[in-house]
């Protein structure tokens, strides 16, 4: 059977109202100012710096390399949200399926799709097809710093909110974690939002019909939060997610798409081309300063997905 790959709009998936107090949250106490010195653009993604022990290294077995012309991008896997759409990820880069593919169908606004052996949208690999993981369950083990609300439903300010902040790279909204206490497993609901930068699995109109074909996001789509499943971020090279090519193969038969070149686990790569990428850590004082940047006069934040979490190169 011939699959169609398509972006599906959805809901957002219905989560408990208030924050935690036992949850970081940006409003707790920061470092002084002077600790944390605006600086030029010279660190990667932001204006800012900060001291070195509020910098993380990544893990090089789930971080992935993806190769174009306009650059390389740098994205941070979460095993943690996603287990098996990762392990897919790294065995289909590791087989070097996904090099010289194309980003078949890319939207201005939205996002760009790739991930097709056959170019068009049609295609997956031979692999089985994985069951959908929208959302997951967190623990303690997993600190989330709390930027703000939002409402469940984008498209409806009356549905009430839920708490958004960020965990690693990640944005995310989540149940608050005190709620855990009342559960069987100790933990509570989240899942990932679908800003510029992340990374998530493309399907058809069935949810779990996910294979190879996957996209990275251009701009902020909250429709899609908890209808597909994310498995990365975008922490290097995010400049370029909106050089790559717009247009799609099945709309208009001589379009000439941009591709993957090649993409690779960044454990597997030599010591010669490995990126020594850096994040700041999203429970650090200095992130909680940072995040002062995005605070109105009149206190209140702006949206999650404007927040560009700053990343630098190992000094």
């Amino acid at each position: 059977m011939i699959k169609k790959y398509m972006m599906l709009a959805g809901c957002l998936t219905v989560l408990a109202q208030t924050a935690c107090a036992a949850e970081q949250a940006v409003d707790t106490p920061m470092i002084a100012e002077a600790a944390v010195q605006q600086v030029s653009e010279k660190v990667m993604n932001a204006d800012f710096m900060a001291p070195d022990n509020a910098w993380r290294d990544l893990d090089p077995e789930n971080t992935l390399y993806i190769e174009t012309e306009h650059g390389q991008f740098v994205i941070e896997l979460f095993p943690e949200l996603a287990p098996i759409h990762v392990e897919r990820i790294k065995t289909l880069a590791r087989q070097s399926f996904y090099d010289m593919i194309n980003f078949h169908r890319v939207i201005e606004g939205f996002m760009n799709q790739t991930g097709d052996p056959k170019g068009d949208g049609t295609g997956d690999s031979p692999l089985p097809d994985l069951e959908a993981e929208f959302t997951f369950r967190r623990g303690t083990e997993m600190p989330v710093t709390l930027f703000s609300q939002r409402p469940k439903d984008i498209r409806n300010p009356q549905s009430g909110n839920v708490d958004v902040g960020f965990y690693k790279s990640l944005p995310l909204a989540t149940e608050p974690i005190g709620q855990s206490m009342l559960t069987k497993d100790g933990k509570v609901k989240a899942y990932g939002l679908h800003c510029k930068g992340v990374t998530s699995m493309a399907r058809t109109e069935i949810p779990n019909s996910a294979n190879s074909q996957f996209f990275l996001m251009r701009a902020t789509s909250p429709h899609l939060d908890a209808q597909y499943s994310i498995w990365g971020s975008t922490v290097y090279g995010r400049e370029a997610l909106t050089k790559i090519k717009v247009g799609s193969k099945s709309e208009d038969p001589n379009f000439v798409p941009d591709k993957m070149l090649k993409v690779r686990v960044a454990a597997d790569v030599p010591p010669e081309e490995f990126v020594n990428v850096q994040v700041l850590k999203t429970d650090s004082p200095a992130f909680k300063t940072y995040l002062k940047k995005y605070r109105k006069e009149d206190g209140r934040y702006d949206d999650i997905c404007d927040v560009e979490i700053p990343t630098r190169l190992k000094p």
